[in-house]
């Protein structure tokens, strides 16, 4: 593909492209390690990049760049075409889709943003689609997949960089997929990422208190996520191949997120919830052991649902997945077919059994909002006491810790701090802001919490003290097989899977391994 028909996808004009050749474009790429002779290099620097890669103009043009693109003066050889924009990062997306061959317009596409309940909200919404006899490509925190199996996410980002996203979505296309579902952060929509991917579905879960380190304010992280809705907007040179309804799925009883993003949707709005205000809604909800039974009252019909995901949360994740899912075509005793078998996602509200008697509960909740309805739930369904072992990333968000502790500290009976991912930052600094919290509501240390930064043996001591009747919450890492920290004052990545361990210390504990 020529540089000159990769530049048309751009939605404004170059500021300049000099020299005036048009050289073949192999691969579009914005690392160094891609850049193969004939490549497009893109120089991508936004707010949250640790490196600015203009830096590193000068080795993709020794590794064989035909052309690069820039949004301020570099040095390169006169055989090199210099493409400058205004922004890198979102030419990097649409250049990505054009060589790609835009393949969202072939797509029906669901974007999912929100704070929580992002990815299981995309992986209901999959399951609905492939259901219904849609090939289904995906991209969540935990897992990806065109239309295939899905396969897991090994990192620690939920959306990729948009060269992944639009070869994952060109994929599914080449396989003869026709939907495809995308988990959209709050950084990937400020970073451009989905730049050249047009969505036909925007689906927007709780929007509450997260990466206030990356965002500054509240209101910062509100617009950051509304960018979603941008992403419905036709892009009128190109019309979709692939025909579907538009619509913005939003929580409507969400106070924070739904009455500002509503009146700025370009697509008509589905509002769902548990209020008789909402188009989608849940009524009749009662709750069984690691389960929701409900009747969906929706557009397209009445009937009940018998979900086996517990938790109040994941009633609204269903309904979610159901208007995004019958807005792109799924027959609604379709979807709801669809979630009735579905278990779950790994690393939320999974128990895991190996014959103890006591419930052990692993989930990715790591932000005050997710975890206070986490030990909620788990509160309403035990006899017993709740433990709870979590900690709080470093160099992240550091306001957050505290609350988290004070939550902690009403809804458990023992609440033990250990390291989450501390990065650079001191082990003991993040455990004391928690614990900070905690002692701000009368919890005291060696009674009501402890602080052990070793998480392997916060999760012993757990485990160690728990008796029959009481349930025993992970929290915080759920999915992810990694911690990343520090060795020899170095970042480390350090292997970690929190199924394994838990059911490693209960055979240490003499319990058998049924989970």
């Amino acid at each position: 593909m020529r540089l000159s028909e990769l530049l048309r996808a751009l939605p404004e004009p170059p500021i300049s492209v000099s020299p005036n050749d048009d050289p073949e474009i192999t691969v579009v790429a914005h690392h160094t390690q891609r850049v193969v002779p004939g490549a497009l290099f893109v120089a991508v620097y936004h707010r949250g990049y640790s490196v600015d890669r203009h830096e590193f103009v000068g080795q993709a043009v020794e590794a064989g760049a035909a052309a690069i693109v820039v949004s301020r003066p570099v040095d390169v050889p006169p055989r090199v075409a210099i493409v400058t924009v205004r922004n890198t990062a979102a030419a990097f997306g649409w250049l990505s889709a054009q060589r790609h061959g835009m393949p969202s317009h072939r797509l029906g596409v669901v974007g999912v943003t929100g704070t929580d309940g992002k990815t299981t909200t995309c992986t209901l919404t999959a399951a609905v689609l492939d259901a219904a006899g849609f090939g289904t490509g995906m991209a969540t925190t935990v897992a990806s997949k065109s239309t295939g199996p899905a396969v897991p996410n090994p990192h620690h980002t939920s959306t990729p960089e948009a060269d992944e996203i639009q070869a994952l979505l060109a994929r599914t296309v080449a396989e003869g997929g026709t939907r495809a579902v995308l988990e959209a952060t709050s950084h990937a929509l400020d970073q451009d990422r989905l730049a050249g991917t047009e969505v036909d579905v925007a689906v927007v879960t709780r929007v509450t208190h997260e990466h206030m380190e990356y965002h500054g304010t509240p209101e910062q992280y509100l617009a950051a996520k509304a960018r979603l809705l941008d992403l419905l907007l036709p892009n009128p040179r190109t019309p979709k191949a692939e025909r579907v309804d538009k619509a913005a799925v939003l929580n409507a009883d969400d106070d924070n997120s739904f009455p500002r993003f509503a009146p700025r949707s370009p697509a008509p709005v589905l509002s769902y919830g548990l209020g008789p205000a909402a188009a989608l809604r849940a009524v009749d909800v009662h709750r069984r052991q690691w389960g929701t039974e409900f009747r969906v009252v929706s557009p397209w019909g009445e009937a009940r649902l018998e979900l086996r995901m517990p938790g109040e949360f994941n009633v609204y994740n269903a309904l979610a997945a159901v208007g995004a899912g019958c807005t792109l075509g799924a027959p609604f005793h379709v979807a709801l077919d669809a979630l009735a078998v579905q278990k779950g996602v790994r690393g939320r509200m999974e128990r895991i059994d190996s014959g103890q008697p006591y419930t052990v509960v692993v989930d990715f909740a790591h932000t005050p909002d997710s975890l206070e309805r986490a030990l909620k739930l788990l509160r309403s369904q035990t006899a017993g006491r709740v433990f709870v072992v979590f900690g709080s990333a470093g160099e992240r968000d550091v306001p957050k810790r505290a609350w988290m502790g004070r939550i902690a500290a009403k809804l458990a009976d023992l609440s033990i701090f250990a390291d989450e991912d501390p990065r650079r930052e001191p082990s003991e600094k993040i455990l004391d802001d928690i614990a900070a919290g905690a002692v701000e509501v009368g919890a005291r240390e060696g009674e009501q919490f402890l602080k052990i930064a070793d998480r392997r043996e916060a999760i012993a001591e757990a485990l160690r003290r728990a008796r029959a009747g009481d349930t025993v919450l992970l929290a915080g890492k759920g999915h992810e097989r990694s911690i990343i920290g520090q060795r020899d004052g170095q970042l480390y990545t350090f292997p970690w899977d929190e199924h394994a361990v838990a059911r490693e210390l209960l055979s240490e504990l003499g319990f058998g391994g049924r989970g």
